[in-house]
């Protein structure tokens, strides 16, 4: 992190603490690296932000040294929960079938996929696998049908905010969390992608292991297995540099929640 933000003619601060650090890398990062908000909140699949070189080359080996481009085994055996989070299009299928190949190997509970009503984009309905699928939560839908021989729920969340367009992550942990009560003993895994791993992961902690005192273990599918081939762009520079800024905030979302836990 400190050689990225070096790249952008930026110097971490010293002696602020973690709370005035993360701070500080979020406003850094909104100046440099909020493409999505120069857009007024557009999509991730609506943002294309062409880098010079240099930038480019600290924004790639940042998501490598940050853990946002690698696919880990989960740590356990058996998990009492597998979540499955919805995203684009292609996505929904890659995670799907993922999770299906991780619950043939390992002990797995329940599995649910969490999911929102955004409307598709015309691209996204083209994917092959989706079929008539025209949000998100049918597309998660068309992947659990094709990957798994049982029947997977998939649960649609409503926005927190009412005046947002759709739910977002937190809202879906949160939505899951209300209705399947995790218990403080149980083991979650969560299924996304790699570039998504450091936020959700964080957003997992703060919403359901430091309020039900659960494990929780976030892994990304691998998309050199995948069936569904990654669109063009997925693992463009700009595109880590908006997921690494997305790990900040929630690395200071979870901080906050974490030190006024204890206090």
């Amino acid at each position: 992190m400190r050689d990225l933000v070096a790249a952008f003619n930026g110097r971490l601060p010293d002696a602020v603490g973690t709370a005035g650090l993360l701070a500080w890398l979020d406003e850094f990062s909104d100046t440099h690296w909020n493409f999505r908000g120069r857009l007024g909140g557009a999509e991730r699949d609506r943002v294309r932000v062409d880098l010079d070189p240099a930038h480019a080359a600290a924004a790639l080996t940042a998501a490598e040294g940050l853990g946002l481009t690698d696919s880990i085994e989960p740590p356990h055996a058996g998990y009492d929960h597998l979540l499955i989070l919805g995203g684009l299009a292609p996505a929904c299928l890659q995670r799907t079938e993922y999770a299906a190949r991780l619950a043939a190997t390992r002990r797995i509970g329940a599995v649910t996929a969490l999911g929102s009503l955004r409307p598709l984009s015309p691209p996204e309905r083209q994917v092959q696998g989706v079929g008539a699928a025209e949000t998100e939560a049918d597309a998660l839908a068309a992947g659990v049908r094709a990957a798994f021989d049982r029947h997977v729920p998939v649960l649609v969340a409503p926005p927190r905010d009412p005046a947002a367009p759709r739910a977002n992550t937190a809202d879906t942990y949160e939505h899951w969390a209300a209705v399947a009560q995790p218990r403080p003993e149980q083991r979650i895994l969560i299924v996304t992608s790699p570039i998504y791993v450091p936020f959700q992961h964080c957003d997992a902690i703060r919403i359901l292991a430091l309020r039900y005192r659960c494990g929780i273990d976030t892994v990304g599918f691998d998309p050199a297995r995948a069936t569904t081939p990654q669109p063009p762009g997925a693992a463009a520079p700009d595109r880590y540099l908006q997921e690494i800024r997305s790990a900040i905030r929630a690395a200071r979302a979870l901080h906050t929640a974490a030190t006024g836990t204890r206090a």
